[in-house]
């Protein structure tokens, strides 16, 4: 397991600074926000650089719509050209795939007027084609897809692991995986450890936030036991932080490193090895 942070957290006005930071913190790679396709195609010339620099980048994350399950297929249409970019963007910047959930905020079953303008099984069927499509892009770039199911109040698709596992076995193919967001679990999840254990083999990527959307160890998550699930399911992979922060990133972020390494059971194996004499 490897802790990374996502960019927008971190003090510093270049990816530079902010890397220099998050290492001295005590990260170990960077999430990139991606807005608009215009936004991050002029971005790109700087991530190269900074990618020559020595920044590690683990994961691209979407930072705004359009989303893949939009109701408006113009919209569809140009999530899925973002998504293109960014899935053959990743692998030259050195990130392991990009984040998108079904969408973000375009509808909501408990909240007004609690019936969406476009049925279940029709749901299924854009998103389907729509992962299917990507899935299949992403393999051909060497990238994945990071599906992220979100609480119901934020996405009326895709709430939980096994929704989102379910589209997986579906499409069927190896660059299309899940990403656990333990924010959004705690809120859907019955048990946040047994979800992860069934998951075990979509899960492929973690973000990390506690219960009040403020960093870990500000709320009620119990960390540890989540971190027990994964190591116990074989995750090897980055958690990224994606949280508001309680007070100043420079006081914040390194207090939150300390919080979680202890937790983290490769961390905790390490800690018990006897020294070398």
């Amino acid at each position: 397991m490897k802790l990374a942070c996502q960019e927008n957290l971190l003090p510093g006005t270049t990816l530079e600074q902010k890397w220099d930071f998050a290492q001295k913190a005590g990260f170990e790679a960077i999430e990139i926000q991606a807005g608009s396709a215009e936004e991050f195609r002029a971005r790109i010339p700087k991530l190269l650089e900074a990618k020559r620099w020595g920044v590690v980048m683990s994961s691209i994350c979407l930072a705004g719509g359009p989303f893949i399950g939009e109701f408006e297929e113009s919209k569809r249409r140009q999530a899925l050209e973002r998504m293109k970019l960014l899935l053959a963007m990743a692998p030259e910047i050195g990130a392991h795939g990009v984040v998108t959930p079904a969408a973000w905020g375009i509808f909501s079953l408990r909240l007004p007027p609690h019936t969406p303008p476009r049925s279940t099984e029709d749901d299924r069927a854009v998103l389907l084609a729509g992962l299917s499509q990507l899935g299949t892009y992403a393999a051909g770039m060497g990238s994945t897809v990071f599906l992220e199911p979100l609480n119901r109040y934020e996405d009326h698709m895709i709430n939980t692991l096994e929704q989102a596992c379910g589209y997986c076995e579906e499409v069927g193919l190896d660059s299309l995986k899940v990403i656990a967001d333990l924010y959004h679990m705690n809120i859907e999840e019955a048990n946040i450890s047994l979800s992860l254990r069934i998951a075990k083999k979509h899960v492929a990527h973690i973000h990390l936030a506690d219960s009040n959307r403020l960093e870990p160890g500000a709320g009620h998550i119990n960390f540890k036991t989540a971190f027990r699930a994964l190591n116990c399911i074989g995750f090897a992979g980055y958690m990224a932080v994606e949280c508001r922060l309680s007070t100043d990133a420079s006081a914040v972020l390194p207090a939150l490193v300390d919080y979680l390494r202890p937790m983290m059971p490769v961390q905790e194996e390490r800690n018990q090895r006897k020294p070398v004499l």
